[in-house]
């Protein structure tokens, strides 16, 4: 019905401006015979009167429009993310598409910029971000921060950020792309023939830094990546069923084209007065598309690029995502729905926005499962397995536990957390994740014990709990053992460690005479987005040395002990070369064992630690920053 009412008065505007035919135009006459003459007078009194019809008439036809479109734009939204519904032009059946004029010019323009979020739902959405009490530095913060490579040749793969508080979203999105950058090929098959077809772009012997690693990645590849990743969030954020895309209704009425094919630059001109205080401005400018089709999304996502690499970038991403997922899913995920999802005073992403991007769900907690507190109360972790995964600092300091589901991902990518930031950890071989059997042997152990621990990752179980351990991973303790663990009342884990790596394999447990088995030495990278003075790069000005301002890329040798045998880690042992390669020779998991060089350490070592207990590691340059 709003269709054909708004048909009809675009009919009304294009009759208003051709009702009257112009007069025929006249002769020219002489100034003498025009002046004074009553014919003329007449007619030019005539012109005059048509002209004044027709621009009431168009006034009053422009007039009813634009009524007609408020009235229809404050239509409620329902809450759930399936509700958002798509202004389609009529008939034309293709999601996410639409047409809409451009009242300056008369034309039509596409590009449907979306459906209007209603009062209460637009006040819902900026309350569960910042709070009923925000700060305008945060509100900067959040307002001020694009989705944009970055323009340093070595760091280039990289997502810049230029202002602290939405490293949560950067990082969980740069995870992605490298994920299709390194693992993911695409139909397009542009990987040159000396290159491994398990590793996308990159080549199986590598042995330089940054720039050479990704300097043969095109930025067409580049956005394909980001857009993929992009889409792929939203997806997993709307149960892989529908995903909604933000976008900002004050873009529209600025081109005649389509308002996605704006340029960054008209973009930047067009967000200097937008201005995101409070929901009434999120009501005002915000927009949005819902999708139920992958290759519809992808297409929009690729449009909107320009978009998302505005300053508004971060902060419409992740309002796509908590919508995609559903206001109120994701106040159901979260422990205390009362607090903000961006933390005060600082305006740091929680750990909620970090797991909505990476698992779909806004839990707080990074241990698996749920957690029983008691009188049938429960806190959710991690239900299920992962593409890219997370490790964190505060693991090492035991305030909490990363379960198995974050810390062993499909992909050798993580999200690393400090107190304050977000950066990425990954690998260029799938092979740092596999297991020897003595390794998958221990692993299974841990996650059963795991799996009865209610500390909230304390690390010790009941004896009910340890007998159900036993069970399932089918040990036999000596009875002398069994009475000494089970004497206080709990078990704790690290005395059962100590106990599994002196009992034989034959009765379940972790003994290695030979203490080589598991030996692994590989290559890490570590990415921070923010752009940081780095030492030994500088440029010249005026006779001066101006550090430069970038993201770092730090490679790390790591070398990790078998676990089993504490003893031969602690006398440092030498290896002989080539015990602990994997199969895959040549790969960059195979590093040759040469005389071992001194440990460094710096935060990220600790984190790197909870993933592979004992590492060392090894860089040059700089020590990598996660913070």
């Amino acid at each position: 019905m709003a269709e054909h009412e708004e048909e009809d008065l675009k009919m009304a505007l294009r009759m208003s401006m051709q009702q009257h035919n112009p007069p025929e135009p006249k002769r020219s006459k002489s100034r003498d015979d025009s002046c004074g003459s009553e014919e003329t007078l007449e007619e030019s009194t005539e012109m005059k009167n048509r002209r004044m019809q027709r621009e009431l008439m168009a006034a009053a036809a422009e007039k009813r429009m634009t009524a007609a479109k408020s009235v229809a734009a404050t239509v409620a939204v329902p809450k759930s993310a399936e509700s958002f519904k798509e202004v389609k032009n009529s008939g034309s059946g293709t999601e996410g598409k639409g047409k809409s004029v451009n009242f300056e010019t008369g034309k039509e323009k596409s590009g449907n910029p979306g459906a209007e979020l209603s009062a209460p739902e637009a006040h819902q959405l900026f309350s569960m971000i910042f709070g009923k009490e925000v700060s305008k530095n945060v509100l900067a913060q959040w307002s001020n921060q694009g989705i944009r490579f970055s323009p340093d040749s070595e760091t280039s793969m990289g997502l810049v950020q230029h202002e602290g508080g939405p490293c949560g979203v950067l990082a969980a999105i740069q995870a992605f792309v490298f994920k299709y950058l390194l693992f993911c090929l695409e139909e397009s098959g542009n990987v040159a023939p000396n290159m491994s077809t398990n590793f996308g772009v990159i080549v199986s012997n590598i042995e330089s830094m940054g720039a050479d690693i990704f300097s043969s990645i095109s930025e067409d590849h580049k956005s394909r990546a980001l857009v993929r990743s992009m889409n792929e969030i939203l997806f997993l954020c709307g149960n892989n069923k529908t995903a909604v895309i933000a976008s900002m209704d004050v873009l529209d009425g600025h081109t005649e084209g389509s308002i996605y094919e704006l340029k960054d630059e008209v973009i930047v001109k067009v967000l200097e007065s937008v201005s995101v205080e409070s929901g009434f401005d999120l009501q005002k400018v915000l927009r949005v598309s819902t999708f139920t089709s992958k290759a519809s999304a992808l297409h929009k996502l690729k449009a909107m690029l320009p978009v998302f690499r505005s300053r508004m970038g971060a902060l419409l991403f992740l309002i796509s995502a908590l919508l995609s997922r559903g206001l109120d899913n994701v106040q159901a995920d979260r422990d205390d729905p009362s607090l903000p999802l961006v933390t005060a005073p600082f305006g740091h992403a929680s750990q909620e926005i970090v797991n909505l991007l990476l698992s779909g769900s806004a839990v707080a907690n990074v241990f698996d499962g749920k957690m029983d507190l008691g009188g049938g109360m429960f806190v959710k972790g991690i239900s299920t397995t992962v593409e890219v995964g997370f490790l964190t600092l505060l693991e090492s300091l035991n305030y909490c536990k990363v379960g198995h589901h974050l810390k062993c991902p499909r992909w050798p990518i993580w999200v690393v957390g400090s107190e304050s930031h977000y950066t990425v950890l990954f690998a260029l071989d799938t092979k740092v994740q596999e297991e020897n059997q003595l390794e998958s042997r221990a692993a299974q152990i841990r996650r059963a014990f795991d799996a009865q621990d209610q500390s909230g990752g304390g690390g010790f179980i009941s004896v009910e709990g340890f007998h159900q351990v036993l069970k399932e991973t089918s040990l036999d303790l000596p009875s002398e053992k069994l009475e000494h663990l089970c004497s206080t009342g709990f078990i704790v884990w690290s005395e059962f460690w100590q106990v599994l790596l002196d009992l034989d394999k034959s009765l379940g447990g972790l003994k290695d005479s030979t203490g080589l088995l598991g030996k692994k030495v590989f290559y890490l990278y570590h990415f921070n987005g923010i752009a940081k003075s780095i030492a030994n790069a500088s440029q010249a000005t005026s006779g001066r040395e101006i550090p430069i301002q970038r993201p770092r890329l730090t490679k790390l040798r790591v070398s990790v002990p078998p676990r089993w045998t504490p003893e031969e880690f602690m006398a440092d042992v030498s290896v002989p070369s080539g015990s602990g390669k994997n199969e895959s020779d040549g790969k960059e998991t195979s590093v040759e064992e040469t005389k071992p060089e001194p440990a460094q350490h710096a935060p990220l070592v600790d984190c790197i630690r909870t993933r592979w207990p004992r590492a060392t590691c090894n860089w040059e340059g700089d020590a990598p920053s996660i913070v």
